[in-house]
């Protein structure tokens, strides 16, 4: 091979106090990407530079006036001939990531997203230093947060840029068991030390989250949950009590709309011809008096066989008043009075009394209605800060966890009121001050509009390659070096990109105490 010239100027300078290797020379370049050749005369044996450059190591390519940085993304031997031996020819695709540009000197040199001076061929290819990673990777100027480290330099902390990751949307997505509800638990952490006043509602479908924040969050369980069913909907009101059957579902609905118009005229006492109340109308009324409005409207029928969607409809709300799993929402005296703003209050923290977070278990809500109280609940958080003065809007982050249960990728599944609802907070949230946090082990089975809102991810380890490859196309291509090592990361890796970083890093989250790590792990068979 030929032998190549050192860095000079800038690149000189900036290596000066590192010990640089070598690893190969640029044989071609193609926009963001750059092909390197393994290997120079008197370095080292290509197996030992690859044992020091794996996949993922960050390299540097000097030009005349700049040094260009970027992450290996794959390696491989060149076959020529029958034989094939560790030290033979072998190549290194490079994703460039940007540059450090200065004509100042070294003191004023900074890193920069993108490249206005590309790599000339048969430049050396160098393997970065720590001194790299601390000028690519250094203290945000805004208020950072450290969640973990470098992957490349476990000396180095990995910073979160707080207000960025609060008033953009993010996701963190991670196969099962990859670490992901202890990274939601570290990041909410490290949010709430940063912002002890701040606002933030956690759906938690499995009950993992109650006890990892301990007395900074205010739990509520079913048991102390009062959600009045007279703010549902009417398409959420039709999901809990009518059939499932399209036909027997249409007459029904028909049924309890001008029913529930009736008894919230009555409560509010308005007049029939009252235009403004509505069958979404959030007006209180009595389950007594909507089974007495469907009794009188069957008793004016004409026809005996025509009383089974009526009767269908009285039985399932005398079933669910009497059904203690749905004592939140259908029993008590929650109906008989307005209380949406000691509702509002308690889920939003308002005022945060020493609980800025509050975790909604939905563990023991009935699989039936989960997606009602889904709905509900991303409707409230939103329609509150729409209705809320400007001057006095409350900032709130809003984690749904198992995102793809709410928010599925095909249209036309799911539950289309909280598909609606979630969507509308991606589309619109942060100009009313709502975050959207969307957490799921199966990203490729969410809905790639939403998901490609998200303006910072967290990528776990994901093993299929539908999931990966979904991910890939969602996020932006300065990350594709890094993204290929999806499969390969470790329980407590990340990638993460978008704009709560300075730069795509991967890293390694910090540990959790014991006790404050999430009830996700899995329960062990007994031995005997």
């Amino acid at each position: 091979m030929n032998e190549v010239s050192k860095p000079t100027g800038i690149a000189q300078g900036l290596s000066s106090s590192v010990a640089i290797e070598q690893i190969g020379i640029a044989t071609a370049v193609d926009g963001m990407r750059l092909v390197c050749r393994v290997g120079y005369d008197g370095g080292p044996a290509i197996s030992e530079i690859f044992a020091r450059a794996p996949v993922g190591a960050l390299v540097k390519v000097p030009t005349p006036h700049s040094v260009a940085y970027g992450f290996i993304g794959s390696q491989r031997m060149i076959h020529k001939g029958a034989a094939l031996t560790p030290d033979g020819e072998a190549v290194a695709e490079i994703d460039l990531l940007g540059e450090v540009l200065s004509t100042k000197g070294l003191e004023e040199a900074h890193f920069m997203h993108g490249l206005s001076v590309f790599p000339r061929l048969g430049a050396p290819v160098l393997l970065a230093g720590p001194e790299d990673l601390g000028r690519i990777y250094a203290r945000p100027t805004l208020p950072p947060l450290t969640i973990g480290t470098l992957y490349q330099d476990s000396r180095l902390p990995a910073y979160l840029m707080s207000q960025e990751f609060l008033s953009k949307h993010s996701a963190i997505l991670g196969t099962t068991g990859s670490g992901k509800s202890c990274a939601v638990t570290l990041i909410l952490s490290s949010l709430l030390a940063a912002h002890p006043n701040g606002h933030i509602v956690v759906l938690d479908p499995h009950n993992e989250y109650g006890a990892a924040f301990g007395q900074s969050a205010e739990t509520i369980t079913t048991s102390t949950l009062n959600l009045p069913f007279w703010l549902l909907t009417y398409e959420e009101i039709i999901e809990v009590l009518c059939s499932r059957e399209s036909g027997a579902r249409s007459r029904e609905a028909a049924i309890l709309k001008e029913a529930i118009v009736s008894a919230k005229r009555e409560f509010a006492g308005r007049a029939e011809d009252d235009v403004e109340l509505t069958v979404d109308t959030p007006v209180p009324y009595r389950l007594q008096i909507l089974t007495q409005r469907i009794s009188t409207a069957m008793g004016k029928l004409d026809r005996p066989d025509s009383t089974l969607p009526y009767l269908r409809l009285i039985t399932t709300i005398d079933n669910l008043r009497r059904d203690r799993h749905y004592a939140f929402m259908f029993g008590g005296l929650s109906a008989a009075r307005d209380n949406m703003r000691e509702i509002i209050s308690r889920i939003l923290r308002i005022p945060v009394a020493g609980k800025p977070i509050t975790i909604l278990d939905l563990s023991a809500v009935p699989s039936e209605i989960t997606n009602v109280v889904v709905s509900l609940m991303c409707r409230l958080v939103f329609d509150f800060a729409l209705w809320s003065r400007r001057e006095e809007q409350i900032p709130t982050l809003l984690v749904c966890e198992e995102a793809h249960r709410y928010i599925p990728r095909l249209e036309g599944t799911g539950f289309e009121p909280t598909r609606r609802a979630i969507s509308r907070i991606a589309q619109e949230g942060r100009k009313y001050g709502v975050s959207l946090c969307l957490v799921t082990q199966r990203p490729s089975e969410v809905s790639e509009s939403i998901l490609s809102q998200c303006s910072t991810v967290f990528a776990l380890r994901m093993n299929t390659e539908k999931d990966q490859e979904y991910v890939r196309r969602t996020l932006p291509d300065d990350a594709a070096g890094l993204l290929k090592a999806l499969p390969s990361l470790r329980q407590q890796e990340a990638i993460v990109v978008g704009e709560g970083v300075t730069h795509p890093m991967r890293l390694r989250f910090a540990d959790l105490p014991a006790e404050r790590r999430p009830r996700g792990d899995s329960s062990n068979f007994p031995l005997a």
